[in-house]
This record gives C-alpha cells, structure tokens and sequence, in this order.
C-alpha cells in the first residue's frame, strides 16, 4: 500500500514541477518575443524584466498547485483536464497583473495587459503540448514493451456507436490485454466514417460479419452494454458462434453498483446477459425514503435472494441492518463482504433458525426492527418431497414464527418472499410456500379488521427462479460443462421463468414501497424459456457444439416437478399497479383463526413426523395442491 501511495505522489510531483518549468519558460517566451518584434531591443529595463521572471515563477508554482492539474492521470484526458488547464493559466495572469503592477510602475498598464494577454495563450499552448507529448512518449513505451501484442492482446470490435461505447474505447487505450480495432453497427448510415479515430464497420448478416472480420482482423465482439448482447442473441451472437468468434461484455451497473467493482472489468459473454430484460425502471427516491433511517432485519440473508436484497439495503441509508441466518459460513462470507464493501453501515450478523422462536424473541427484542424481509426458507423441490416435515417446520412454522414476532414487536411492516411454485402446487415445497402465504395474509387481514391487535403491514411477493442462485439450472449446467459433460435436462418440453437476482430484489423493494395494505404481489417474468434451449445455448457460449462435443441427456421429470409454472400474471386473476411490471394477485382469503389452527395441526404432525396426516391436511387446506411425479399422489382426491 505504501509502495504505490509513494508511487503515485512522485509522478504528480513530476508532473507539477515539469508544468512549472513551462509555464515558466512560456512567461520568458513573451519576453523573448518581443525582443524580436522591437529589433533586438528588451521590452523594458532589466528591473521589469526581473520583475516579470520572478512573478512568473511565484504564480506559475501558485496556480498550478491550487488548481491540482497536476494530479489528472494524463493518458485519460478528456475536455474537463483542457478546461482545467486554461483555468490554471487564468489564474496564473490575474497573479501576475497584480504582482507586475505592484513592483513596476514604470510601464502602461495596457501594455502589460498586452503581455499578460500573450503569456496566457503561450502558457495553455505549451501546457498542452507538453501533455501531448507525454502520451506519445508513454504510447512509445507500451509499444516497445517486451510482452508480445500478437499473443497477449486480444484485438476487439466494440458494438455500438454510443456514449457507452466511446467510453469502452477511452478505458482500454492501456489495456494489456484488449485492443479496440474498430466500431460496428448494423446501421448502415454511419459505414465507413470515424469514430474516436477508429473505423465504424457495418454489418447485415452472417456473411458481412465475416467480410468485417477478414477486414479488422478481429478476434472478438465487444459488447458496450449487457443489454445490446440480448438484443443480438438470435442474430449478431449466433454470427459469432459460428464463425468461432469471442464474445465480451463491459461490465453491467449492478455489477459496478455498491462498490462491488471499483475497476471495471471486461468478461466473457454469459448466459445471464442474454436472459436479460430492458433494465427496469424504479422511483429510488420513494424507496430511499421507505427505508432510510430504519433498522432492518433479513432473515435467510446469506443466501441468494437475502444476501442481494443486503446489499442493495446498504444503498439506502438504513439506520441498522440485521442479517439472520442459520448457515454460519455463508453469512461469515457475507460479513466480510460487507466490512470491505460498506465500512460505513452500521450492520449486525446473527445466527439464528427461523424455526427457534427464542432465538427470533431475542432478535426482536434487542434490534427491534422496523421493517423485515423474509428471505429463510427450503426451496429445492426433490430434497422437500423426500424431507415433507423439515419444509412445514421452516417455510410455514418459520414464517408463521416471523410474523407473529412482527406482530409483538410492532415492526411496520414484514415483506415475504413467496414463488410462483406456490401457484396451483404440485409438490410440498410449493405447498408449504402457499401455507405460509395464507397464514401471512389471514393474520394481515385479521389486523386490518381489527380481529388482532397489532400494527403490522404484510407483504408478500411472489417471482419465478433467479438467475445463479445457489443451487439453481445455471451453475449445474456451467459444472457439467466445464466436465466435458453430459448436460442432464430433466424434459425437452420444460420450461421455466427467469429473473435475475438484482433485478427480482428491485422489485421485493419496490413492492413493499407501493404497498398499501395486506397484498400479494405478482412480479412480470417475461417470457419462460425452454431449459432444452438453455443448455444448448450454454454449450454453444462455452464453445463447444451441442450433441457433438458435449451430449445432453434428458432424465425425466423429478419428484414434484411440472412442465410449466405458473404466477397469475393474466388481467383475470391480477390487479395492475403503477409499476408495469408489478400486479396484486387475487387470491381467496382465509380466517385467521381457521388458519392458525390448521398451522397448529400441521406443527404439530410435523414434529411427529406424521408424513401421511400431514400431506392429507395439507391437500385440504390447499385443495389446489395436486402432486405430480410424487408418492404422494396417492392422496389426491379422485
């Protein structure tokens, strides 16, 4: 740390004094002038003569350190560091006018504004050519570098003529490792112009993307923005997967958000950047006023969903924020995460089971937490058909143990996080989720009528999968391929929807912002993609060739699991909000007390692991639930 510290203040120091000289030498460059213009006659007396040396070098070391143009990385310079210079110079003639008019009286105060006039327009121009002249010295230096351009710099064409893309070309003019030969567009309006000195190449099809390639000589495609990767999935991307093309991509705002990237990085294309959706538009404004000043409890905090819905927390000025969770390594993980990223948050990990209502007791007790989002709960849906009674103990005991603490502690409000496998369930994950939905919303409603005593608002939300959860398709696929194979689809036909994790915490926060009593809210989730087409297009991504050099194999469909999922975004069983990608479920309310005396029962079978009573109390109380590819079919209702 010192080492580069003492590093970077010797090269300003440099950079100050070599500025100095030449300002210096740009005031004795007027005196040399008009020695020249008089006929070899100086302009004054050596007193005026010294005076102006001396003025010069006073104001020169003044303005240029005031101003700290020095301290501009010169090989990033931009519009501002010119305009920096010019107001360094400025600074260093008012200086001088009022140095020169006090120690000499003897000239015209027009002729010295003369001078000062001159010496201000061969200052900024010597100021500028010496920086013009350093960035060809440091481009000659990388250039004559030992390490070899052919082999270890990739050669890119950045896609995109925007702001974004200029921008990528300003970031990698030092880059080791990439080299941008060129723009391409398939805006054919802007063929063969210049863009930042590179070449704008046009592309329509496959054939002139190869045209472009033999052209530029080319390795790859740099896409600008995430989002422009998704656009060209079934066009430009397909292109460069058949021509053996590499595909990067800058980096994302959530990944350079919160401080979870402090120099941007450039990647390899991944399969999340062609899941992608147009970025989603949020009022921050109304949810930073929803959350700052208050403290915070996540339950499930070092996992996937929890551990996001923390960060993107951290962004919003919250007085306090809790981390709860049971997975003591995980939420070690987190906390060191978040002492190198957030220094500033006041924030607490506590390991706890949601399921220990003493250990919750004490929770609320200490912090008492304002609002609450409940991220704890069982989610793979095969290890929950095998293990019924640990599903009804953690996500409807669990829940029901969060909401009632809410309740006696006067949180404002709890926010849940559901699934669209709570829709018409055919497995016991989704059915405990569905539980836990109803016991959330009856007690809710209960309140709102005045049935229970208590303060507490109730939100629930409800999305498909995220995008690199633990545990999820994604990072399978990713081990599978990286094994050489095979990939295990478990049915061509089956389709799912997707969300990024960022994205789905935006909405949870969003939803519990527009809240304005005891609702489910239903997220948009786009259009559900084949897992069939997910593997083959992650293969592809990786480089290999579908069925050729990495087989897929389909295994059938697993305990409890469906074709295609559900979330009740159709305008029959929804509600639009002033979100357009947000909806209010319409979904049956349930009795408080009818509620809580079902999730007594369950409890209790569950904690003497009563599976058949459980099962069949819980088909009645959920008489949508009807399991498929389960052994517990056979309770179905005939």
């Amino acid at each position: 740390m010192y080492k580069s510290t003492s590093e970077k203040y010797l090269r300003s120091t440099i950079v100050l004094a070599i500025d100095t000289v030449t300002s210096i030498m740009a005031s004795c460059m007027v005196l040399l002038f008009g020695y020249f213009i008089k006929g070899g006659h100086a302009i004054g007396s050596d007193y005026f003569n010294w005076t102006w040396f001396i003025t010069a070098c006073t104001a020169s070391v003044i303005a240029l350190y005031v101003t700290k143009v020095y301290q501009f990385v010169i090989r990033f310079s931009t519009i501002r560091e010119f305009s920096r210079v010019c107001l360094a110079a400025l600074a260093k003639e008012i200086l001088m006018i009022v140095g020169v008019g006090i120690f000499d009286g003897a000239h015209s105060f027009r002729m010295i504004m003369a001078l000062i006039g001159l010496d201000f327009l061969i200052t900024v121009g010597a100021l500028l050519l010496v920086r013009v002249l350093m960035l060809w010295v440091y481009w000659l230096i990388n250039r004559t570098r030992p390490s070899s351009r052919e082999t270890d710099v990739v050669d890119v064409l950045v896609y995109g003529i925007g702001a974004k893309s200029a921008s990528v070309l300003t970031r990698l003019r030092t880059s080791t490792h990439y080299r941008v030969v060129g723009f391409l567009s398939p805006d054919d309006v802007v063929k063969d112009t210049l863009l930042m000195g590179k070449p704008i190449y046009y592309f329509h099809d496959e054939a002139g993307i190869k045209y472009v390639i033999n052209k530029s000589h080319a390795q790859g495609i740099l896409f600008a923005y995430h989002l422009d990767a998704h656009e060209e999935q079934n066009r430009l991307v397909e292109y460069c997967q058949h021509l053996g093309l590499k595909m990067f991509i800058a980096p994302s705002i959530d990944e350079m958000a919160d401080g979870k990237m402090t120099t941007p990085a450039i990647r390899k294309i991944k399969i999340e950047d062609l899941l992608g959706r147009s970025e989603i538009k949020i009022n921050m404004k109304d949810i930073r006023d929803n959350f700052q000043g208050k403290t915070v409890l996540v339950t499930g905090a070092a996992g996937s969903i929890g551990s996001e819905l923390c960060r993107q927390l951290a962004g919003l000025g919250v007085k306090h924020l809790v981390m709860f969770d049971n997975a003591e390594t995980p939420l070690h993980n987190v906390r060191l995460e978040f002492e190198d990223n957030y220094p500033n948050l006041y924030f607490t990990p506590v390991i706890g089971d949601v399921r220990q209502k003493e250990r919750l007791d004490y929770v609320f007790r200490k912090y008492k937490p304002q609002v609450v989002f409940h991220a704890a709960a069982y989610k793979h849906v095969p290890l929950m058909e095998e293990n019924p009674c640990e599903a009804v103990m953690a996500n409807v005991q669990g829940s029901r143990n969060v909401a009632d603490k809410c309740v006696e502690y006067e949180a404002e409000k709890m926010v849940m996080i559901s699934t669209d496998k709570a829709v018409n369930p055919t497995n016991i994950m989704g059915c405990t989720k569905r539980l836990a939905e109803i016991y959330v919303q009856s007690l809710g409603l209960a309140i709102e009528k005045g049935q229970v005593k208590g303060k507490t608002q109730f939100v629930t939300t409800r999305f498909g999968n995220v995008l690199g959860s633990n545990g999820s398709v994604i990072p399978r696929f990713t081990e599978q391929i990286e094994r050489g194979g095979p990939v295990t689809v478990t049915d061509p036909q089956i389709r799912r929807f997707f969300m990024t994790i960022p994205e789905a915490c935006r909405l949870v926060m969003e939803a519990a912002t527009i809240a304005t009593g005891t609702q489910i809210f239903v997220f948009d989730m786009g259009t559900p993609i084949k897992i069939d087409d997910l593997a083959r297009r992650m293969i592809s991504l990786a480089g290999f060739t579908p069925d050729k050099d990495i087989a897929i194999e389909y295994t059938g469909l697993r305990p409890g699991e469906k074709l295609y999922e559900e979330v009740l975004a159709t305008k029959e069983n929804t509600i639009p909000t002033d979100h357009d990608r947000i909806f209010v479920a319409k979904v049956r309310h349930y009795e408080y007390e009818n509620t809580r005396q079902s999730s007594d029962e369950l409890y209790a079978l569950a904690e003497q692991v009563e599976i058949p009573d459980m099962v069949k109390l819980m088909k009645k109380v959920v008489p949508e639930f009807i399991s498929k590819h389960s052994v517990f079919e056979i309770y179905d209702a005939k």
